[in-house]
């Protein structure tokens, strides 16, 4: 029996007219982006509205990929785990562009580099043969 025992208990009245326990369950806390920290979004819900004889679509909601317990994680599908792109259920949108420009950048720096050492190491038989 631990200290915190009755943290995870409440008491409630049944119809009958007994006491007993209620065991609560853990909260379950939404997944955050690793890089910054804030829950991270899912995507749109869109919601098919029929006005008169046209179709129409209209964006409801930002739906967030569910705060579940990992057993409960184990049984929903894939799609409800995670979002269509890459790093898609462990990082948010903004992390994700800063990694792309970041790679790009580092890669453009790699390029930059390796024209200025041709450059000089033409510059120097050039300047050998003279």
């Amino acid at each position: 029996m631990t200290s915190t025992r009755l943290q995870y208990v409440r008491v409630i009245k049944t119809p009958g007219g007994n006491l007993r326990y209620l065991h609560i369950k853990k909260k379950a806390s939404a997944p955050k982006c690793g890089d910054c920290g804030i829950k991270l979004p899912a995507g749109i819900f869109y919601n098919n509205i029929l006005q008169g004889s046209q179709l129409t679509f209209c964006f409801d909601i930002l739906l967030k990929i569910p705060a579940l317990r990992p057993r409960e994680y184990s049984q929903i599908s894939r799609p409800k785990k995670n979002v269509t792109r890459a790093y898609g259920g462990s990082r948010c949108g903004n992390c994700v562009k800063d990694r792309i420009v970041r790679a790009f950048l580092i890669e453009e720096q790699k390029i930059v580099k390796k024209v200025l050492k041709e450059s000089q190491e033409k510059a120097a038989t050039s300047s050998k043969k003279r």
